[in-house]
């Protein structure tokens, strides 16, 4: 399964999620550039349990370096692939956690779930000599996150059956699901293959125990200073509605989302409604002025009547506020 986003929008730009993402890719540019000697790049930044738990190792060292490879490993990755899956699994899922944490709540989140993951590693391999690299840890405690915040959000896969590449909307919980129970397998069953399984599974748990905790942490003024400069203008342009109807009607119902200032100034957007086999992709347009809770007439876009003719479409407008009021 390889997830290709999900449905729900984030408030504001994920500025810290889109630097964390940043910092990887210049540190994996940096790692290219030693060449043959990369390896020595994944010495000097990974993380080696041996060196923190070895007196003989650990006495070389200073606390300073010690707590460094705690945040070092996790912007250092073992090859393009690596690099590539993890950065994508942030994208996914790491913007609608910091639009609920806010933004300098995430930062510190995602650098304790990285740090708390790695002591886990530790913990379960403690005279490893090998330097363990990646961001999985970090990025697990976000999935975790998700797990909790969102687990009604769909997460649209791709499934490849032999060659014919399929989609579907998998449920937040089941996909999030399948893959913590997938790595709690490999960690049990010793699948070690140079992967840090159980770094993974402590890091989605410590996600999951600490984003209850961060969310009650009141955010400083700054924070909602940022938080006001990012706010997203736009929602996205292309939206899947999944529209309701009564059993006796040929007409639909579903919500579209819109900011404020698609209130004021009005948009354009592009529409999928998936009712049964069909699949159709069609262009709305919201006037100026439409306020939250006005109704959009689609006439001709319900479902098909026996005659022969079709029900109408009503889209409601809303505001896409709904993760930023629970701040």
């Amino acid at each position: 399964m390889f997830p290709i986003r999900d449905t729900i929008p984030s408030n504001t730009v994920p500025v810290v999620n889109n630097l964390i993402i940043a910092v990887n890719v210049l540190f994996f540019l940096m790692q290219l550039s030693y060449g043959e000697a990369s390896s020595q790049f994944l010495f000097h930044f990974g993380l080696i349990p041996a060196r923190l738990t070895v007196e003989q190792y650990s006495a070389h060292f200073t606390l300073f370096q010690k707590a460094f490879w705690l945040i070092s490993y996790m912007f250092i990755h073992g090859g393009f692939m690596h690099i590539l899956g993890n950065m994508w699994m942030l994208y996914i899922f790491g913007d609608n956690v910091e639009d609920r944490l806010g933004h300098l709540r995430y930062l510190v989140f995602y650098l304790a779930c990285g740090v708390l993951a790695a002591m886990v590693h530790i913990i379960s391999d403690p005279y490893s000599k090998l330097p363990t690299v990646g961001a999985s840890g970090a990025i697990a405690g976000v999935m975790g996150a998700y797990f909790l915040l969102h687990p009604r959000a769909k997460v649209l896969t791709l499934i490849p059956i032999i060659i014919i590449p399929l989609f579907f909307e998998i449920p937040a919980f089941f996909f999030l699901g399948l893959w913590f129970l997938m790595q709690f397998l490999n960690a049990a069953g010793s699948a070690a293959g140079g992967v840090a399984w159980w770094a993974h599974v402590g890091g989605f748990i410590f996600g999951m125990l600490l984003v209850p905790l961060f969310s009650t942490v009141p955010q400083i003024g700054a924070d909602r200073a940022v938080r006001t400069v990012t706010q997203r203008k736009r929602s996205p342009r292309l939206q899947v509605l999944h529209p309701e109807s009564a059993p006796s009607s040929a007409d639909l119902h579903g919500v579209l989302y819109i900011t404020p200032s698609e209130s004021f100034l009005g948009a354009k957007k592009l529409v999928n409604v998936p009712w049964g086999y069909e699949k159709r992709l069609f262009t709305v347009v919201v006037p100026p002025g439409m306020n939250p809770g006005a109704k959009l007439r689609l006439k001709g876009l319900g479902k098909a009547r026996s005659d022969g003719t079709r029900g109408d479409l009503y889209l409601e407008i809303a505001l896409n506020r709904r993760s930023q009021d629970r701040h």
